[in-house]
């Protein structure tokens, strides 16, 4: 199949082929057309499946059609909410809305936390078609009176279980309470727990359903190997890798905001141009990081679990996992970022002793034993005495109202970057 088939507005068509694009992905293939259609859709999918342009390709066929062909007028309220669990992944949605949506007259803007509200303020009051936000944020803007989301015709929950794991569920309720009776609802999810079909079966109705990404696999794309090594090696080990492979564009995994930070030092004094990006960071620290990254001016970014939530990095080649995380699920994400649409790479874990049970309950999540390797000078000793972990932290409670877990411990000075907040024609 090819877009050309799946009925997508001219101008739409136009722009994805300006982006290199022939053949729709699976999730592709199955949501558009169901979303074109205006049923509500419950789609299973993980990152680098292609779902962020499976639903803002047919959002914006939807918004550019019917009789009256309403983008021919700014909106003066939003006629798509897509609610998103973190600052990153606003930033990604926002962009691919802004280059799907090149020759339509659409007018888009991403709200978030850990950056000032007024610009935020003067944008929504100019007017917006698609809105993409994170929920605290969002509440801000709302007790503030600054959005009004009585028109919203589009709701999109990105990254549902990402959401209830973060504290947002009672953000989310507070939210869809504020939304017109009359909608469709998009909900996408890597995986469906519980709770999230508990949230699903009060927000949709009758859903085409879309799964495509089998729960808590990894893609078949990524080559994926286990180094075992002692703790005290790891920091020479990795700088052993990146320089005698030669590597670029690595995007590698800790599982602390401070240990984040000390790695990107460690790598920076050996000559490999690092930096780290974690919550504690401003937005514009972040954004310059992502971007330096993306344009080749870092070998490596260091990211946190959570940081590293929607970044969209196409061929990314590797992914190094320097700590293993503590929830095994989180380890599918971590190498999804790799192996994206189709194309081959590699994921690389450095464990430890300490680390051991953690890697068990990894390979019994997916069902498969990795590939141990053994760099020579940098074996385990078998006399190293292990370490605990810390343990675990479960999900965060919820937060208060305006006060969400992407706010908590930013500064709120400075700037937003040239993407946030920004509105396209």
């Amino acid at each position: 199949m090819q877009f050309s088939e799946l009925g997508l507005k001219a101008e739409i068509q136009r722009a994805v082929a300006e982006q290199g694009y022939d053949t729709p992905t699976p999730i592709q293939q199955q949501a558009i057309p169901a979303v074109m259609t205006g049923r509500d859709l419950m789609a299973t999918a993980q990152t680098g499946t292609g779902k962020t342009a499976g639903f803002t390709l047919p959002i914006l066929h939807r918004l550019a059609s019917g009789p009256n062909d309403r983008l021919t007028r700014i909106a003066k309220t939003p006629r798509v909410l897509v609610l998103v669990p973190t600052r990153e992944l606003a930033i990604q949605v926002e962009e691919s809305v802004r280059t799907y949506g090149k020759y339509l007259p659409v007018n888009s803007l991403a709200v978030f936390g850990g950056v000032g509200i007024n610009p935020q303020i003067a944008n929504l009051r100019r007017g917006v078609d698609i809105l993409v936000a994170t929920p605290g944020r969002l509440l801000d803007h709302v007790q503030q009176r600054t959005v009004d989301l009585s028109g919203i015709e589009i709701f999109v929950l990105d990254e549902a279980d990402r959401m209830l794991d973060m504290g947002f569920i009672r953000d989310i309720r507070k939210v869809i309470a504020l939304l017109p009776k009359t909608r469709q609802n998009l909900m996408f999810s890597a995986t469906f727990s519980p709770e999230i079909r508990e949230l699903a079966g009060g927000l949709l109705h009758d859903p085409a359903s879309v799964d495509v990404a089998p729960r808590n696999t990894a893609a078949e794309t990524v080559t994926q190997r286990v180094i075992e090594t002692d703790r005290e090696k790891k920091k020479a080990l990795l700088c052993h890798l990146l320089t005698s492979r030669g590597w670029h564009q690595v995007l590698v995994f800790a599982r602390t905001k401070h240990g984040a930070d000390a790695l990107a030092r460690t790598l920076d004094k050996a000559g490999i141009k690092s930096a780290a990006i974690h919550g504690d960071k401003s937005q514009g620290a972040r954004t310059r990081a992502l971007n330096d990254f993306k344009d080749g001016k870092l070998v490596t970014l260091v990211a946190t679990d959570i940081a590293a939530r929607g970044i969209d990095i196409d061929a990314l080649p590797y992914v190094i996992n320097y700590e293993l995380p503590n929830v095994p699920e989180d380890y599918v994400h971590r190498i999804g970022r790799t192996g994206r649409a189709g194309m081959e790479g590699e994921a690389l874990s450095l464990v430890c002793h300490d680390e051991r049970g953690q890697l068990k309950d990894i390979e019994k999540l997916i069902k498969r034993s990795l590939e141990r390797v053994v760099i020579e000078g940098f074996e385990q000793s078998a006399s190293a005495a292990p370490r605990p972990v810390q343990p675990p932290r479960g999900p965060r409670k919820p937060s208060a109202p305006g006060k969400s877990p992407e706010k908590r411990g930013q500064k709120t000075h400075g700037q937003p970057s040239h993407r946030s907040g920004q509105r396209h024609r």
